[in-house]
């Protein structure tokens, strides 16, 4: 069964989508978004991005709808594996992964679960903020990373 919920964040208003108990879908909606019932998962993808943005959360949990393809797993697993507040070039993955740049690009920019798999972490060589399909693209790219970094020199 999908369910949606609302979230608004320092970076916009978030849909936030679940089928059944698997948290599938985030991206940036508009105001008259319809919601449904806020079951158990909604509820806790909620919790866990308030916590985020309130900089108690540096690392999501979540159980998460399997990602469509072997490369889209293999991008997702190497996303969530760039620390908070750390960034890693689309060259470096696409090395990790025997890719190209090129395709790394078109995965973050693929990416269902924004923020919560953190393709705002994926930068161009020699830390060049490169794209972002989210929200305000490159402005929202740039607060999240702003967020993290503030969040880690809080934490050290």
């Amino acid at each position: 069964m999908m369910s949606s919920a609302v979230y608004d964040c320092p970076v916009g208003r978030l849909g936030v989508a679940a089928d059944g108990d698997v948290v599938c879908a985030i991206d940036w909606v508009s105001a008259d978004r319809s919601v449904g019932p806020l079951t158990p998962v909604l509820r806790a993808a909620l919790d866990q991005l308030d916590a985020f943005f309130a900089g108690r959360l540096t690392r999501f949990d979540l159980p998460l709808a399997p990602a469509p393809t072997a490369f889209a797993r293999n991008l997702r697993a190497a996303m969530t594996a760039i620390p908070f507040a750390a960034t890693a070039s689309y060259g470096e993955l696409a090395r990790a992964l025997a890719s190209t740049a090129r395709a790394i690009g078109a995965g973050c920019g693929a990416n269902p679960l924004p923020i919560v798999v953190p393709c705002h972490r994926v930068v161009g060589a020699g830390g060049r903020l490169g794209g972002y399909s989210g929200g305000g693209g490159a402005v929202t790219k740039r607060a999240l990373l702003a967020h993290e970094q503030a969040q880690a020199a809080l934490l050290s």
